[in-house]
């Protein structure tokens, strides 16, 4: 195989190993096209030491500036307001407040898309210094693992790309030269990128032995051989299936592979980790909920206005309501918008952020048996059933219809997946934006973001 003369590893790749190997991203306010050549050194002749650094780095760099992403589906998708008194931009842009449209050159939409291009020239410099391996440094088999690993994130990075331009498409990376800027994809050709990613991943997994010649974060614990790791793979290859509609391909294929389990902890599945560990990263969306009105992270008054009866995963576990010193309500207001109810969804600074869990699964398999050519609504039923007991609410007493089941297994995703960036997404989806509320006069809910302005040259 052709040795690679050089392989440029980006600032994350060297800086960012997780807390088990001690470095940190850099906090830089504003991110530099991931298209360009903003480097932080360079491997020759890559060695297998080298494979487990671009590995753990890999990792560790899907998380950069997941605060800004999640904020950004948070408020479009209104399950949370960030008031931020120095940042205007959340309450206005993000809200369509008054005449604001989102802006292609905000830090709302270059940061995010910057650091998912960062994750794909990541993982495809892995895969790259796998395959340039002399002497046997890695068999057949971990060269394969590699392949499986690194593709199966790089579809994870274009997929949260892909929820956030959606109409607009994404910017396919030239996976054997991470300099070169790719064309831009339509949204459809987005996704068939994204499974073609998944479904080849899958096959090199399956080929990978029982080992990777690398270890994981805990955020992958019992995910963390081929075997183990390829259930993760078809975990997102269900999410993608129902995203496109494949409601058969859902039910027959990818989720029987992946980790559902009726019986099993719903939060079971792959996290982001994080630690107080020096250099490591804290949550990023983890806030104090009884924090100042001028720089506080809040729930949307509907997410507890709309909650059933009983229902055990709204006030005092996913949201509080705030309080003063004195125990009186301390409504949070700014820029004419008020809530009582702070955030709560990650208790603690080292709370983990979900990738996929358990309770995803359950719920796609719930729509994949509602909306099917061949409908089971009672298996659906069953399944929400499960999500529903788990949130202290009583088996679903409604009517055994398409229509009944799908507004259930919509309301059962807004509350058991709150704040894991989903609600917008599926708002859109199931074609529901409208009901959506708008929080004043003249704010408007977005379908897309914007590419960012300096992708557009050239395409």
């Amino acid at each position: 195989m052709k040795n690679i003369k050089y392989l440029s590893i980006i600032i994350p790749v060297l800086l960012v190993t997780i807390a088990f190997s001690g470095c940190d991203i850099l906090e830089i306010e504003d991110r530099s096209s991931p298209n360009g050549t903003d480097l932080g050194g360079v491997v020759q002749n890559p060695s297998r030491a080298d494979i487990r650094t671009l590995a753990v780095g890999t990792e560790s760099s899907l998380r950069t500036d997941l605060r800004i992403y999640h904020i950004d589906l948070g408020m479009v998708g209104r399950e949370m307001y960030r008031f931020l008194a120095a940042e205007p931009r959340n309450t206005q842009d993000l809200l369509g407040g008054g005449s604001s449209q989102l802006d292609a050159g905000a830090f709302y939409t270059t940061r995010p898309w910057a650091a998912f291009y960062t994750g794909i020239r990541n993982a495809n410099i892995l895969i790259q210094a796998a395959n340039s391996l002399q002497g046997g440094a890695l068999s057949e088999a971990e060269t394969q693992g590699v392949s499986g690993y690194a593709n199966t994130l790089i579809a994870y990075e274009y997929l949260q790309a892909l929820n956030l331009m959606n109409e607009n498409g994404i910017r396919m990376q030239d996976p054997t030269d991470p300099q070169a800027v790719g064309p831009l994809l339509s949204k459809e050709e987005g996704f068939n990128l994204i499974i073609s990613l998944l479904d080849d991943a899958a096959n090199n997994l399956s080929s990978a032995g029982d080992e990777f010649p690398f270890q994981l974060s805990d955020g992958f614990a019992g995910f963390d051989t081929p075997s183990t790791f390829l259930q993760f793979n078809r975990a997102l290859r269900a999410r993608v299936a129902v995203y496109v509609e494949d409601y058969e391909g859902a039910l027959n294929e990818f989720l029987d592979d992946s980790f559902i389990d009726e019986n099993g902890d719903l939060a079971n599945g792959a996290n982001h980790v994080y630690s107080t560990n020096a250099n490591d990263l804290l949550n990023p969306v983890f806030a104090p909920p009884q924090a100042g009105a001028g720089d506080s992270w809040v729930a949307h008054p509907s997410f507890v206005n709309d909650a059933e009866d009983g229902d055990n995963r709204v006030l005092g576990n996913k949201v509080v309501l705030r309080v003063d010193d004195e125990g009186d309500p301390n409504p949070a207001t700014l820029d004419g918008l008020t809530s009582r109810y702070g955030l709560f969804v990650y208790k603690t600074q080292t709370s983990p952020f979900p990738i996929i869990r358990n309770a995803e699964l359950l719920l796609i398999r719930a729509e994949a048996n509602i909306n099917s050519s061949t409908p089971d609504l009672v298996a659906a039923r069953e399944d929400l059933n499960v999500i529903r007991n788990a949130a202290g609410l009583p088996d679903y007493a409604g009517p055994l219809t398409q229509e009944a089941l799908n507004d259930e297994m919509v309301q059962q995703r807004r509350y058991e997946l709150f704040f894991e960036g989903h609600r917008w997404v599926d708002m859109r989806r199931f074609e529901r934006l409208d009901e959506l509320p708008l929080d004043r006069p003249g704010d408007d809910v977005f379908e897309s973001f914007p590419i960012p302005e300096s992708e557009n040259v050239g395409s």
